[in-house]
């Protein structure tokens, strides 16, 4: 199992502009090629003005397989678009994590 841990970091003060922006262009098309996340979760303490969403895959193979069918989704292109204009995100950080053997994501 691989586990994609996303980080995303907005400009103070457009943290609801850009969950609203995605809730209504990208999550539809999103979870259609990726599935339900295991967690989507905004920060309350330490490093605010960001949000995580963590996605579940059986593999490397898997991930690839389809993140290539979202990227060449219409309705993904639309929500990219939007949200490069709206200009409210200023990071992203990636962690691709597998679960250690004691402690397996369960779904």
């Amino acid at each position: 199992m691989l586990i994609d841990h996303r980080t995303y970091t907005v400009k103070p003060g457009t943290m609801g502009s850009q969950l609203a922006l995605y809730e209504e262009f990208g999550l539809v098309p999103q979870k259609r090629h990726l599935g339900e996340p295991l967690a989507f979760l905004i920060t309350e303490s330490g490093d605010v003005n960001t949000y995580v969403h963590i996605w579940v895959y059986r593999d490397a193979a898997d991930r690839a397989a389809r993140r290539a069918a979202m990227q060449a989704d219409p309705e993904w292109q639309v929500y990219l678009q939007k949200t490069a204009e709206a200009g409210y995100l200023i990071g992203q950080r990636n962690n691709l994590m597998t679960s250690a053997p004691f402690a397996p994501v369960r779904r």
